[in-house]
């Protein structure tokens, strides 16, 4: 269950410290990764050194707005830093206004840094922010620009993960591509709703709260594709 999880720390208010904790959080209950803000990569990838737990940052987070030039360094630098993982936020306008042209290139050009020594690329769609046709469009842009992952939320918009978007978003990938579920995941059985709905990683804030749950967990068999 733990290795499904994204253990996020992405509120401006946090702390060295704080990051440091989730480090040890995750070190201890082996989540996936830290996903931090760009500036603690550093502090993370110090404390994570040698563990199993993959450094996660955001590029052009939470708007997507910044340009691409912006993004690659962004997403250079962290890669440099110690970040094994990216999870950026796609250009959200840009999809709405058509062009298509761009947001696959904006997302292509980051996927080419991030892969560069095998990172990972997940990309934010901000599903609240879309309808249906346009949550299909930019999940098939993500896919055919190379990413990894097409994510739900970045957790700072109108609203978070839900089990129809993940649905929409598995069957429109397929198998070829990730799914990751994030914003507003704080309880064990909305966790396995979405995996059932097709979400193959988790990013949440509360995954200690959630794996606390599962009182004795060493004996429950996990339902669900995992």
């Amino acid at each position: 269950m733990a290795a499904l999880i994204d253990h996020t720390l992405l509120k401006p208010e946090s702390t060295p410290a704080e990051v440091e904790q989730h480090c040890d959080e995750a070190l201890i209950h082996c989540f996936a990764s830290v996903c931090v803000n760009p500036c603690w990569v550093p502090l993370a990838a110090r404390r994570l050194e040698k563990s199993p737990v993959r450094v996660c940052t955001v590029v052009a987070f939470p708007l997507g707005a910044s340009a691409t030039v912006v993004k690659l360094h962004e997403a250079s630098v962290a890669r440099q830093q110690g970040a094994e993982e990216v999870d950026m936020v796609m250009n959200i306008g840009a999809l709405r206004a058509g062009d298509y042209h761009f947001v696959h290139k904006d997302i292509a050009d980051v996927a080419d840094v991030v892969h560069d020594g095998g990172g990972i690329l997940k990309v934010i769609i901000e599903t609240c922010l879309l309808n249906d046709g346009e949550k299909a469009r930019a999940c098939r842009l993500a896919m055919d620009a190379g990413v990894d992952f097409v994510k739900t939320s970045t957790g700072f918009s109108k609203g978070g993960a839900t089990v129809e978007d993940v649905r929409l978003m598995r069957k429109t990938v397929g198998e070829r591509v990730g799914v990751k579920a994030s914003g507003g995941i704080r309880t064990l059985s909305f966790l396995h709703e979405l995996v059932a709905a097709g979400a193959s990683r988790i990013g949440a804030s509360a995954g200690v709260q959630i794996l606390s749950e599962l009182d004795g967990s060493h004996r429950i068999q996990p339902t669900g594709s995992y």
